[in-house]
């Protein structure tokens, strides 16, 4: 029994260690506003989105992703969930294609949530962001926290509820 205590202890410090660690690569990786951001932008279907008038009555999700990133595919369906659950979500397709390609891919997984195109990741490249999938939480037009790597669908309901008090 002690033997199995003292694993349990020992595996318990490793994981907080990991934790801590990943926290702080995530953190490091994550995408930082820039001096002016460029808030006025055109979906795939040509429509002008405003995201500080979007992110006005409650926190905007956006986020980054590509086609051809691997970690996106495993985080775009808790985004989708999000979109279904109603929460307030623009999406940005980095160096994914043209709006045609874009639009395939996202009718034949199934995802709903409003897409810009950054074919050359300007956008992304604006925001300071640096790996895939990325993730920015804008209130009143101001961004409040950046992240990237995989999330949960619990975790950015959480971190949009919180920024809803910061």
């Amino acid at each position: 029994m002690k033997k199995l205590f003292l694993y349990v202890w020992k595996l318990g410090k490793y994981l907080v260690l990991l934790a801590i660690i990943l926290t702080a690569v995530g953190w490091y990786r994550a995408p930082s506003e820039p001096a002016d951001p460029q808030l006025q932008l055109v979906d795939l279907n040509g429509q002008l989105l405003d995201l500080q008038k979007m992110s006005k009555e409650k926190p905007l999700l956006v986020y980054f992703w590509g086609s051809w990133c691997g970690v996106c595919a495993i985080t775009s369906p808790s985004v989708q969930n999000l979109v279904d659950d109603g929460y307030n979500v623009v999406t940005v397709a980095i160096q994914s294609g043209t709006p045609l390609q874009i639009k395939q891919y996202l009718a034949k997984k199934g995802y709903t949530f409003t897409t810009i195109n950054a074919p050359q990741g300007k956008i992304f490249k604006e925001w300071n962001g640096s790996v895939t999938p990325s993730f920015i939480i804008l209130d009143k037009g101001k961004m409040k926290q950046g992240l990237s790597g995989i999330q949960a669908t619990w975790s950015l309901k959480l971190r949009l509820w919180l920024n809803q008090f910061l």
